[in-house]
């Protein structure tokens, strides 16, 4: 693993940071399968997909360390090391939410209730998709060194945090929503289980929050 970020520091000291999103992409991408088998019931199933979740997250772990490790301490670009770190810091979280909710959920063997599970199952879909976006703006850094975060290539990725903050507002919306459903059926629901409900809800959004602090980076790399 050094001797690859070593290799790939050489030649650019962002993609690491780029293949470190994707990875965390792809373990919030697991909760959609995940959640469909747990409102389905099948435990066998949701089983692997928290597995492949946990996959994810400790190879992202991992990466995360040795870019911190490894990334170098000066670097010719217009961007502190720091701000490159804390990107680094927002985009590891996406994953580490990803892990705790399924945590949660498969622990207790928790069922959505069928009032909500289809707009439960949207709300997961949309903080994919803003994993999805933060993924797609991290993924021109590389483009953003080359023109010294200047130029287009800026203008392309305020485009893309603009979309991806649009996406977040859903989220954030969706979330509500589902509390109000919640609260209209709580009665029929064991006390215990409403909570964990709630804290399901909010173990999720924090996917998008997450993505959402990822473009708040991205910003603030191209004020420099």
């Amino acid at each position: 693993m050094a001797n690859m970020l070593v290799n790939i520091f050489g030649t650019s000291p962002v993609q690491p940071l780029e293949q470190h999103v994707n990875i965390a992409y792809q373990c919030t991408k697991q909760l959609i399968p995940f959640f469909e088998a747990a409102i389905a019931g099948d435990w066998e199933k949701a089983k692997e997909h928290r597995a492949a979740v946990e996959q994810y997250e400790h190879e992202a772990d991992n990466l995360k360390k040795e870019i911190r490790k490894h990334l170098p301490k000066s670097l010719f670009m217009p961007v502190p090391r720091e701000d490159l770190l804390e990107l680094l810091l927002v985009q590891d979280k996406m994953a580490n939410r990803a892990k705790d909710v399924s945590g949660l959920v498969l622990g207790r063997k928790m069922r959505i209730p069928d009032a909500i599970a289809k707009d439960f199952l949207l709300f997961v879909q949309r903080n994919v998709d803003a994993a999805k976006q933060a993924r797609k703006s991290v993924r021109e850094l590389d483009e953003l060194f080359t023109t010294g975060f200047r130029g287009a290539e800026a203008e392309l990725v305020e485009e893309l945090v603009e979309e991806l903050d649009r996406i977040e507002t859903e989220t954030d919306q969706l979330q509500a929503d589902l509390r109000a459903a919640i609260f209209r059926i709580e009665s029929h629901l064991d006390p215990v289980t409403v909570i964990f409900l709630y804290r399901v809800i909010e173990l999720t959004g924090e996917i998008a929050d997450m993505a959402e602090r990822v473009g708040r980076r991205l910003e603030l790399l191209l004020s420099h």
